[in-house]
């Protein structure tokens, strides 16, 4: 009897092991692979958290490694500069009874993939949709979407989330009464040289632009930055030479180019593009924006037409020729990513819940699909980390 149980044990314990040995082989099997790529996604549409992959740049073939750890609704990911640490959103609005989504801290594990949650904490507000670190890692944002506020924390030494260092709340509406009715801050975009903070509220209509206190975690007094009535700036991102800010509308499906001056973040409007052809007649929201490495082109999604729309990027103005749009092979690109060697672009289809993979011409910008679909549960957003040797 106590043999059999034995022998029991013994089997479980080889087949942990053997799963954990698949894990290893397949970040470091592939030749090429420079990275994890980590998946956020919705867990209630049937995921179960975080799922990481093996990416090769080479040829772009995605390796699954599984289930990097099982968390509540992670729909937005960030990782440490040294790439040591993963923070997640938990994009509810409720948390340990309270009526705030969360925040988590994981371990990377760059052998395995796997990830370990080091610690979790409210955001202060419900439905928080975007997450981003300061320029030196010791600090981090939260746009806490539902609650139309935005979260400031340390991070502590061993990575786990400290206390909150700020909170501000936002007030006011636009002129869209279903999507505007209140302040619904989406995104963070921090400068280059780190001293201020810009925030995207889709509710207000406005960029509120913060100076950022390193030493202490603190914002100032902000200013604000108007877009179009109705228009719901969404993402933002600046350009690679940092003298650019461009605002993804997710309302309008146009981008917003603004000129950015680092002494004082003064910023004013030169150029409005839509991301949709002119003969486009359907239903249409934008998600993502993203700058190429090399600061030539410039990425936007479209969900209803289901496109990533290719804008090239005039050096001194700043402005955008669109270039093509090209379909994403699913439902809704909620996120997309560019890899850092600006190879390959990765978008997340969240409700046909697909990531399809495209080789990027680096002269001219162009996408081109490669490969079958990876099929992912509800992806949300698309995180790559450089992997250990």
């Amino acid at each position: 009897m106590i043999r059999g149980k034995f022998k029991a044990v013994a089997k479980t314990g080889i087949a942990i092991l053997f799963l954990a040995l698949l894990s290893a082989v397949a970040i470091r099997g592939a030749a090429g692979t420079k990275y994890i790529v980590y998946v956020g996604t919705y867990t209630d549409h049937g995921s179960r958290g975080i799922y990481a992959y093996a990416f090769d740049v080479l040829s772009g073939q995605m390796i699954p490694v599984g289930l990097a750890a099982q968390t509540v609704q992670p729909s937005f990911l960030a990782n440490s500069p040294d790439g040591k640490f993963l923070y997640a959103i938990n994009e509810t609005n409720e948390f340990q009874g309270k009526q705030t989504g969360g925040v988590s801290s994981f371990l990377i594990d760059k052998t395995s993939g796997k990830l370990e949650l080091q610690n979790e904490v409210s955001s202060l507000g419900p439905g928080p949709a975007f997450i981003t670190l300061d320029r030196t890692g010791r600090y981090v944002f939260v746009a806490n979407y539902a609650g139309g506020s935005v979260s400031v924390y340390s991070i502590l030494p061993d990575g786990r989330i400290g206390d909150s260092t700020y909170f501000v709340q936002h007030k006011g509406s636009s002129v869209n009464k279903q999507r505007q009715e209140a302040p619904h801050a989406h995104a963070v975009a921090v400068s280059p040289d780190n001293r201020f903070i810009l925030v995207a509220d889709l509710g207000l209509d406005q960029i509120l632009v913060y100076p950022f206190d390193a030493s202490r975690g603190t914002l100032g007094a902000a200013h604000i930055v108007k877009t179009e009535p109705g228009a719901g700036p969404r993402h933002l991102t600046f350009s690679a030479d940092g003298k650019f800010v461009y605002v993804i509308n997710e309302l309008k499906s146009s981008i917003t180019v603004f000129t950015y001056k680092a002494a004082d973040a003064s910023m004013s409007p030169v150029q409005t593009v839509s991301t949709l052809p002119a003969a486009f007649k359907g239903t249409n929201t934008c998600a993502e924006i993203v700058v190429h490495p090399n600061g030539k082109f410039l990425y936007g999604s479209n969900r209803g037409e289901d496109t990533v729309a290719l804008f090239s990027i005039d050096p001194a103005k700043g402005t955008l020729t669109r270039v093509e749009n090209v379909s994403t092979g699913g439902k809704t690109p909620r996120n997309f990513a560019v890899d850092p060697t600006g190879l390959w672009l990765l978008a997340a289809n969240q409700n046909s819940n697909t990531i399809f993979r495209f080789k990027i011409n680096r002269e001219t910008g162009r996408l081109a699909q490669a490969g079958p679909a990876v099929e992912v549960p509800s992806p949300a957003m698309v995180d790559f980390v450089a992997r250990g040797n």
